[in-house]
């Protein structure tokens, strides 16, 4: 089965409109009130559209969140039956602050083919396309830093490495350091930051650490569509994750993903800009128009591209 070609449009129209909604408070130090302008604006667009979409991976659990909540049905109820993963502004810091790399995500998957990922971290790695059995989450760091660089033919002192700076990455930080790698250090955003290896552009060789489950599954729906490697393994740290994981049909805590698990079949991934970044160019307003920049997969028709979009803003 494939998605129609036709909601490529229509999706990067719903992720333009979303970051239109939170470009109005980049820089406001507000970053539930910009979090909040994309929830509604995508939730508004997203009824729209001619689809039977579910909520599989959204802003939280119905008591947490009112609006895009984990479970919530969108669309007309005519048409085909989507799941739905949603990052209304991943980097709400970035947005509230006006700093680089504020983005709206999104990614639309047929039924049951989206991972239904539980809110706790996952310890990710991600490389562009390579052999298999090269690149595994179990292997030592080492070993994964020498099997890269003979691959690649590159001096492991050339390969570049992206992680979160988190204090929980300390150990692997200090690792990088020891093999004398380049490590480009992130302060949010791991969607993006796994973006990175898609593409040689962004000289980025690896992206690896743990950070959100959910922002795993949604990153690894657009690095499906470049033929990447992804692996993620969930972390549950306490008893009442454990359980919520099991409810949700986790059976073995410990299993480790493979990108072809975490999503399946066709896919269709948007993400747009708020605020510049390496990947995006932030919105920008021009009179009555605003200009977006969104990065674009639908893995069956093969579709990879940053689709610039020139919008009235009362359109």
């Amino acid at each position: 089965m494939s998605i129609d070609k036709k909601f490529i449009d229509q999706f990067t129209n719903i992720t333009s409109k979303a970051a239109l909604a939170a470009s109005y408070l980049v820089g406001k130090k507000d970053k539930i009130a910009a979090d909040k302008a994309a929830v509604d604006s995508m939730r508004t667009e997203l009824n729209k559209i001619n689809m039977n979409g579910q909520v599989v991976i959204g802003e939280g659990t119905l008591d947490e969140a009112p609006l895009l909540y984990t479970g919530e049905f969108l669309g007309t109820k005519n048409g085909p039956v989507f799941d739905i993963a949603v990052d209304p502004v991943e980097g709400t810091n970035f947005v509230a602050n006006n700093l680089p790399g504020g983005i709206v995500v999104l990614a639309i998957g047929e039924k049951g083919n989206l991972f239904n990922a539980p809110e706790t971290y996952m310890n990710k790695i991600a490389t562009g396309k390579i052999d298999k059995g090269l690149i595994d989450l179990d292997y030592p760091l080492e070993k994964n830093i020498k099997n890269l660089s003979e691959f690649k033919n590159k001096d492991i002192s050339s390969l570049n490495i992206c992680i979160l700076d988190r204090p929980r990455h300390k150990i692997i930080i200090d690792k990088l350091k020891d093999l004398n790698v380049n490590i480009k250090l992130i302060t949010d955003g791991d969607v993006l930051g796994a973006l990175y290896v898609s593409d040689p552009k962004y000289n980025v060789d690896m992206f690896l650490g743990i950070g959100g489950g959910p922002e795993g599954v949604l990153a690894a729906c657009a690095l499906d569509a470049y033929d990447c490697n992804f692996q993620g393994r969930f972390i549950f740290n306490n008893q009442k994750d454990k359980i919520v994981a099991k409810s949700m049909g986790i059976t073995d805590l410990n299993k480790k993903y493979e990108l072809r698990e975490i999503v399946k079949g066709d896919s269709i991934f948007c993400a747009t800009g708020i605020t510049n970044s390496e990947v995006l160019k932030g919105i920008t307003i021009e009179e009555d128009k605003f200009i977006s920049e969104t990065l674009v997969t639908h893995k069956n028709s093969n579709f990879k591209e940053i689709v610039k979009n020139i919008c009235s803003i009362n359109k």
